[in-house]
């Protein structure tokens, strides 16, 4: 699959027709590749709560767009903010790291991907907020 500016356009429409403001791209081979790797596209106000991933790491780039993404330590504390833009940092976010985002800018897509089949989050990867 060639990902052109064309699907990448009809990806952001969808994030914006979306009630989460958000959509994404699958671009495994099948649902029983042995790895995740999708487009996110984002809108500003989507809701990403503080989560991990105990089994895989996570890593994401930024294709365009802009958001930050936010490291909490185990209390719930922010530890860091990365800036990521096109042609920033790529981000390899470790297992078991607690990790969320915000979207900046309208129209915002990230490639991500992780180790494993996919999975819904467990109860004990998503951190309850107050």
């Amino acid at each position: 699959m060639i990902i052109t500016e064309q699907i990448l356009d009809d990806l952001s429409a969808r994030a914006r027709a979306s009630e989460r403001l958000r959509c994404n791209l699958d671009l495994r081979n099948s649902a029983e590749d042995k790895s995740q790797r999708m487009l996110n596209a984002l809108e500003p106000g989507t809701v990403m709560p503080i989560h991990r991933h105990n089994d895989t790491s996570e890593t994401c780039v930024c294709i365009r767009g802009h958001f930050e993404e936010y490291l909490y330590d185990s209390q719930g504390r922010l530890t860091d903010t990365i800036d990521m833009v096109p042609g920033g940092v790529v981000l390899n976010i470790e297992a078991g790291q607690w990790h969320s985002l915000r979207c900046l800018e309208s129209g915002t897509i990230l490639l991500e991907a992780k180790d494993g089949a996919y999975r819904a989050l467990e109860v004990d990867e998503v951190m309850e907020t107050k």
